[in-house]
């Protein structure tokens, strides 16, 4: 007698594009389980249009979300098709805004639905660690049947914070990897002269590559500061800003000579950047364009105390990318030592592109998988 066929939600409040390769396999193995699996997300706000970032997928189940402004937060109302209303499993996003989480919560205390949170286990961009909103969170975080944390940093955390460990899966968060690094190899000689060629670096001139959305969090000011004495002391130097967001227009009042912000890129076009580069510049939040980095080898430089992302957990100091002290002297000084040692860049490029290929979307949505299996199992 074959098992019954199991239905499992995983409910975003918006799609992103860089999610869809892990979604499209999920299902797949979904489908090898005998389970339905399902997505449901609604649409970003206008403040998130912005960073140009949204997917798409024919399957999924899209929804109106309904926004309340309440305190300087955007609170988020996501309805669920009538359909989808009693599923096993129910995977949602530890978001203290989307106040159509908490009913889910509620269920699970009466009802069969199981719950499971998604995320980094606490908000790493906090300015109080201890806030009531902080506090909220945490006091939430134990109120699911299973964790899917994105790297072992997120699991460190609930298991410190008394969360048991049998109930944790690690999914290494990552992005389609195999096909980023596919493009990055085909990228050829002559896309790389040309690419120079339009941004305007001279011949023997260094290009660093900032990757990523624009925001406070990023320090873009200290990607200004550290740039102008980057550019003093390397003639040549520019940085193409690829990426989009609230920050964009500070970076385009400055208007610095070596600076040049291209936009969004997807795919091989941000492929030829990555290749044409010689050093990441990351001097904010470090979240998953590490993994860019790591399949194009190019060495990423950020900070150790900026307020980074799980993924901060890939970075290896010295290994496969440096972690440089705060303030523009002491990042320049770190950008500064991979582009005048080419020896020291290329051994970190080659260890960094090696460190890649643990991190991929097919092995995520194994653990994902893997996961769901468990907790349902449980």
């Amino acid at each position: 007698m074959s098992n019954p066929r199991k239905q499992v939600l995983l409910v975003q409040h918006r799609l992103f594009q860089y999610r869809v390769p892990l979604f499209e396999r999920m299902r797949e193995l979904a489908e090898d389980r005998n389970i339905d699996l399902r997505v449901i997300h609604g649409q970003p706000t206008d403040a998130e249009l912005v960073r140009k970032d949204q997917g798409h997928l024919d399957w999924a189940d899209q929804v109106r979300n309904r926004y309340i402004s309440l305190g300087g937060s955007d609170l988020v109302w996501q309805p669920l098709p009538q359909e989808l209303a009693n599923p096993d499993l129910c995977v949602i996003l530890q978001l203290n805004r989307v106040i159509s989480n908490y009913p889910w919560l509620l269920r699970r205390k009466f009802g069969r639905t199981k719950v499971g949170y998604w995320g980094h286990g606490a908000n790493l961009q906090a300015e109080d660690s201890d806030s009531l909103r902080e506090r909220w969170k945490r006091a939430l975080s134990h109120q699911v049947d299973h964790w899917f944390a994105y790297t072992d940093a997120t699991v460190d955390l609930l298991v410190g914070s008394g969360y048991p460990a049998n109930q944790i899966t690690a999914l290494n968060n990552a992005i389609d990897t195999n096909g980023f690094r596919a493009q990055c190899d085909a990228v050829t000689v002559e896309e790389i002269a040309d690419l120079r060629t339009e941004l305007r670096v001279p011949d023997g001139g260094h290009l660093g590559i900032f990757c990523g959305s624009l925001y406070a969090e990023k320090r873009l000011d200290l990607l200004l500061e550290a740039g102008d004495i980057l550019a003093e002391r390397f003639p040549g130097f520019t940085v193409a800003v690829v990426g989009d967001g609230p920050g964009r227009a500070m970076l385009d009042a400055a208007a610095k000579p070596w600076m040049r912000t291209v936009g969004v890129k997807f795919g091989a076009e941000k492929a030829r950047y990555f290749r044409a580069g010689s050093v990441m510049l990351n001097p904010g939040l470090v979240g998953l364009h590490i993994l860019d980095s790591f399949c194009a080898g190019l060495p990423m430089v950020s900070t150790r105390n900026a307020k980074h992302s799980p993924e901060i957990a890939y970075l290896r100091d010295g290994e496969n990318g440096i972690l440089a002290g705060d303030g523009a002297e002491a990042y320049a000084e770190a950008v500064a030592r991979l582009l005048a040692d080419g020896e020291f860049r290329q051994r970190l490029a080659a260890q960094a592109r090696a460190d890649g290929r643990a991190y991929t979307i097919e092995a995520m949505a194994d653990n994902f998988m893997g996961g769901i299996d468990r907790c349902l199992a449980a």
